[in-house]
This record gives C-alpha cells, structure tokens and sequence, in this order.
C-alpha cells in the first residue's frame, strides 16, 4: 500500500471540498477555489472531515496515482487555506526590480530592461533593495504549481553564474561556485 496515499487528509475549518460525479475535485476555502481532474481509475470520497483517496489494484500505474492525487489535493487544501510563496532575490552590480502597472520590470545587466507579466492568479511584489541588501522579488497565490513555475520563469530570466554568483536565485539557494583562472607565472 502507498504510504502517502493511504494516510487520509483532513479538512481543516472554513475548507469544503466537493467530489462530482466526473472524478472533479474541487476545494473552496478563505483564500479562493481550486479544482482539479482526478484520473478515471482513482475514487475520492469525503468523510468524517477527512478526504480519503483509494485506488483499485496493486498495479504500478494505480500505486503511482493513488500518491500523486492524494499530494495534489493536499496542495490544494494547504493553498485554499494558506498560500504558497516563493522569495527570489537579484545578485549583481546595477541590479533592480519594481513593480510598475502589474508588470515586473528587472534590470539583470543587459542592455534593455527584462518585463515580466504574472498570470492573474498570482501575486507579485518586488523590494528593491536597501543599501547592502540584495532586491526582492516575492511570488504568491494559492496554486502551489503556478506559483512555482512562476517563480522558475523569473530565475531562468538570469540563472546565477558559478563564478561571481550574479543572476536570480531563491532565497536561501546555494550556488556552488567555481575557482577562476588562476594567474600565469
């Protein structure tokens, strides 16, 4: 048995989550409305405020789904009641981000400005920096996907170098550096 497909999900207060008969899940809470398809050979079934995934054999391709249906809507419930937020931060000499009109507008040290515009569903703020910090860029919304695609977008925008470390990266990532060239003598 899947270990993280049997463990039942509990509906916690202000969530309501709604099976329909096409195997649509859909879960509503304080934050927004989620729904999600769940594959045909999958039951999902609410009790007790609990929600309960069964899957109906032993096959690989059924033990694989049983899991995966069970962590997205664990996903959905955790982002109708709490959010999902990505934190990116801008490393390098003339480095910026604002927020101008709902579209990001960075300066990565190309020639031009690099503009971002975030699908309506989430929300996208940007710090740009005090004296010694490095600028902020803040991804949030309830899709734990979306968010994090977004957020991967952004970084591919200008992935941090292995030498000096400038580019995008996400708080607290770890750029494995590289030793430069070393003089001749």
């Amino acid at each position: 048995m899947s270990r993280i497909g049997r463990l039942p999900i509990a509906i916690t207060q202000g969530v309501a989550v709604s099976v329909s008969g096409d195997n649509e899940v859909q879960v509503t809470g304080p934050k927004g409305t989620l729904s999600m398809a769940v594959g045909p050979d999958i039951t999902v079934r609410c009790a007790d405020g609990h929600v309960f995934v069964d899957r109906p054999s032993d096959q690989k391709r059924h033990r694989a789904q049983h899991g995966l249906y069970r962590s997205l809507i664990q996903n959905m419930v955790t982002g109708v009641t709490r959010g999902y937020k990505k934190e990116l931060e801008i490393i390098g000499v003339g480095a910026r981000a604002e927020l101008k009109n709902g579209v990001l507008e960075l300066a990565l040290g190309f020639s031009h400005p690099v503009f971002f515009v975030a699908p309506p569903e989430i929300k996208v703020t940007a710090d740009p920096g005090r004296r010694g910090t490095a600028p902020r860029v803040t991804i949030e919304g309830i899709d734990k996907q979306m968010v994090g695609q977004v957020a991967a977008k952004i970084r591919s925008l200008r992935p941090p170098e292995p030498y000096k470390g400038k580019g995008i990266r996400y708080v607290g990532e770890d750029v494995r550096r590289k030793a430069g060239k070393t003089a001749a003598k």
